[in-house]
């Protein structure tokens, strides 16, 4: 796993967005099946060709068992780094068993 050293502790979602900007965490991943996909779906990251890096876990505002999860995530393969939001709780059942290992290790 790459860590992404020296983060603060942030209070919302979007903070913790913003500074993995300033990080170079700029793509914007979506969750399929049995891969991640980014522009706009046109190209796909299999689970052995990306690292999650950091994940960062957020209690809803009105019940602490709605959690947002966001995922920094790097490809060394392809040279790009990005966000993947609320993946796992969400779509848990959509998702192959290879993904679903994937997202859960961290």
């Amino acid at each position: 796993m790459h860590e992404i050293n020296e983060h603060p502790d942030f209070a919302t979602v979007v903070d913790a967005m913003e500074w993995l900007k300033t990080k170079g965490y700029t793509y914007d991943f979506n969750l399929d099946n049995d891969c991640i996909s980014y522009e706009g779906g046109q190209k796909r990251l299999n689970p052995d060709e990306f690292n999650i890096d950091r994940v960062f876990r957020f209690e809803g505002m009105t019940d602490p068992g709605d959690e947002n999860v966001l995922y920094a995530i790097s490809s060394d393969k392809y040279g790009i780094k990005g966000m993947l939001m609320n993946a796992f709780g969400v779509y848990a059942d959509a998702i192959s068993d290879k993904m679903v290992k994937k997202l859960a290790t961290h």
